[in-house]
């Protein structure tokens, strides 16, 4: 299996620098998992756009995944109830 390249937008480094950090620790092993497999069990595509959403506790990470690149870009880290706001 092909392994995908990780990218966080810069939006994303500030959204977790608000993330205590246990939660950051496991947020960031969660996010690298996706290099190996960008749709692991529990994922849900988001309707109407080509975005994922996974869960980790109480915050969830948006990303894009880019099958001919083999990339993902994180677009969001937030928790739960913040992070659909614009």
């Amino acid at each position: 299996m092909a392994v995908y390249s990780i990218f966080l937008k810069e939006s994303v480094r500030k959204d977790l620098a608000a993330i205590p950090k246990g939660d950051l620790q496991r947020i960031m092993e969660r996010i690298g998992c996706l290099a190996d497999n960008p749709r692991p069990a529990g994922c849900e595509k988001l309707s109407g756009q080509e975005k994922y959403r996974l869960r980790q506790g109480n915050y969830r990470i948006i990303y894009s995944i880019q099958d001919t690149q083999l990339t993902v870009w994180v677009v969001k880290v937030g928790h739960r109830r913040e992070v659909y706001r614009n």
